[in-house]
């Protein structure tokens, strides 16, 4: 079971790696006057990261493949996980 999140002491739309649970990063997400905790992203998952100088095409690939498969829950913005994912981990 995730441990017990206290809402009241974590900033706005910073999302932070977490140490236990399912979920590998968790965020408070924050937008118009609603709060919300999202849990997202997944362990040991070998994510794309940030583009770097020379990436494989392979990477490059992987990258587009999430970015085409959760579009439309990206676009639903700061409140769904897709979107934080898209941000913080590919």
């Amino acid at each position: 079971m995730a441990t017990k999140i206290d809402k009241s002491k974590m900033k706005c739309n910073s999302p932070k790696a977490q140490r236990s649970g399912t979920k590998s990063h968790v965020v408070k997400a924050c937008a118009n006057g609603k709060e919300k905790i999202i849990r997202f992203g997944e362990y040991g998952a070998s994510t794309a990261g940030k583009p770097k100088a020379g990436e494989s095409d392979k990477m490059k690939a992987k990258r587009k493949s999430f970015k085409s498969r959760h579009g439309k829950n990206i676009a639903k913005g700061k409140m769904s996980a897709a979107y934080w994912a898209d941000k913080v981990k590919w």
